[in-house]
């Protein structure tokens, strides 16, 4: 894989192995687009435009999910909850991080 550089919030936690729990670290969004950002924005590769940082809780959170009605505007209100958990599955969700990318923290 060729050396990329991408920024991410100095807060961001770190990036879990691969097949660890995901931690909101932002690693895998910033740099691919996944399958549902790469139809709602004809992109492949990252930053998704949907990826966003949470102050709250100091990590980042895939937009698409938490507020898929913003990103899909003809989505009826009752159907943002079943988007949300339709699109959770397809680009698998709470399975594990599956990002093999290695990084280095900026000194």
């Amino acid at each position: 894989m060729a050396e990329q550089i991408i920024h991410l919030h100095q807060a961001a936690p770190a990036k879990p192995a691969e097949g660890a729990v995901c931690n909101g670290c932002g690693v895998c969004c910033a740099l691919d687009t996944c399958p549902v950002g790469r139809l709602r924005f004809l992109q492949i590769k990252g930053p998704c435009p949907a990826l966003a940082w949470s102050d709250e809780t100091q990590r980042y959170h895939c937009g698409l999910l938490l507020d898929p009605g913003a990103y899909f505007p003809y989505l009826p209100a009752g159907g943002k909850k079943l988007a949300s958990r339709l699109l959770a599955r397809w680009i698998s969700a709470g399975s594990g991080c599956d990002c093999s990318a290695e990084t280095l923290a900026e000194s």
